[in-house]
């Protein structure tokens, strides 16, 4: 070996491991967004459902079927915004008052279509439906309206 290729090994030294580094910065910086985009998708459908379940509450302590279906819509678009959860494309929520009546339940259900550049932060394009339905028992022991028969 003559003392010019011995020279260009030494200057080569590291290199592998400097760009080795720049490639695996890249990676895990995707990798960590990709972890993010996945959390924040699982928060939002935590959300959805958690939204349901109070619109379901909130209708079965409402004292007529209109009334049930006023709360759980008013209910469900509250706990939503307050979550952060941004309904862009559309929010639906449908009771099923069918059973209304003391012992009877009533379901409720959510259906948000959201935009996964304002779920996950990122600017990604597209949307995501999410979708959650809650059943709540109406209490037995419920008092009578006024004007009512007990």
């Amino acid at each position: 070996m003559t003392t010019g290729t011995r020279r260009h090994l030494r200057a080569d030294r590291g290199l592998v491991s400097s760009e080795m580094a720049v490639v695996m910065v890249t990676f895990f910086a995707g990798f960590l967004m990709l972890v993010v985009f996945a959390g924040r998708v699982g928060q939002a459908t935590n959300d959805v459902r958690s939204a349901a379940q109070e619109a379901a509450r909130a209708a079965s302590l409402a004292a007529t079927p209109d009334e049930a279906r006023q709360a759980a819509a008013e209910m469900a678009s509250a706990n939503l915004t307050t979550s952060g959860v941004g309904c862009a494309r559309g929010l639906s929520v449908s009771a099923d008052v069918d059973d209304f009546r003391a012992g009877g339940v009533v379901a409720v259900t959510i259906s948000c279509t959201a935009t996964l550049s304002d779920v996950s932060s990122l600017r990604l394009p597209g949307s995501r439906t999410y979708t959650a339905t809650a059943i709540e028992v109406i209490d037995r022991f419920v008092s009578s309206p006024p004007g009512g028969t007990p």
